[in-house]
């Protein structure tokens, strides 16, 4: 399995960068976790906008869904240059309704998935968390039957997220705040929790993304190090992550 990273701010994307998404791709499919405020474009210099095979998205906040609308209007447009209609499926879960319905377009299908249940798209098989956040919003583990990569979407500390991300080949945390901060109230964590579950999960690799656009962001990783031995990473448009197992 393959992950980019597509867009890695939170709340809003820094100067030419992007909000929450990622491009996850083997065998041939590619699936985009989330499509924040600029993914759109970000993800042009990796893929045709047309070789999605799908979309999965952990909630409905703007800082994860707000290229949705134009995702949509190029799946139109290429529909018309192709003269024939494809469907591009968008799944998300029901708990917002309204926001649910907007998946559905000219050329895409909104689809439910069951957050007690396995989501299988492509080669990848999807299992949910609820997170910590003012709205509903579910974490991932997301594996091709080899390799395991949990999102963990926008969340408070919870101590689920240790087993639910138990032994992941590359754990991807909300860090929105420094160590210090305690994002809690904002529906977040901070950089000595995300390393937290990494250590209590025994992940074998630490990406932290929904990244704060203040401060020196390379102190995030010398604070996560503080808790968690293992590697660390900054999020960053354009990081590719592929399992070695040489």
């Amino acid at each position: 399995m393959k992950c980019t990273v597509i867009g890695f701010w939170g709340g809003y994307p820094a100067k030419g960068g992007a909000t929450s998404s990622y491009l996850f791709e083997k065998d041939g499919f590619s699936l985009l976790v989330d499509v924040g405020s600029g993914a759109l474009s970000a993800v042009q210099n990796y893929k045709h906008v047309m070789d999605i095979d799908a979309v999965v998205l952990s909630h409905y906040h703007h800082d994860h869904i707000a290229d949705i609308g134009v995702l949509q209007y190029a799946w139109l447009v290429h529909s018309y240059l192709r003269e024939e209609k494809e469907i591009l499926p968008i799944y998300g879960h029901q708990e917002d309704p309204a926001k649910f319905k907007t998946l559905t377009h000219e050329c895409t299908e909104g689809i439910a998935y069951d957050p007690e249940g396995v989501l299988e798209v492509g080669p990848f098989l999807i299992t949910f968390l609820k997170t910590g956040h003012p709205v509903p919003c579910y974490g991932m583990r997301i594996t091709d039957g080899e390799d395991v990569i949990v999102y963990t979407a926008d969340t408070t500390y919870k101590k689920e997220w240790a087993s639910f991300a138990k032994d992941a080949d590359l754990l991807i945390t909300d860090c929105n705040f420094y160590e210090e901060q305690d994002g809690s109230k904002a529906g977040h964590m901070n950089s000595g929790e995300g390393a937290t579950i990494a250590r209590d999960a025994n992940a074998a690799e630490l990406l932290l993304s929904h990244l704060p656009q203040y401060g020196d962001t390379t102190n995030l990783i010398k604070e996560a190090a503080n808790y968690y031995n293992g590697k660390i990473e900054l999020a960053r448009t354009g990081l590719v992550w592929e399992n070695d197992r040489g």
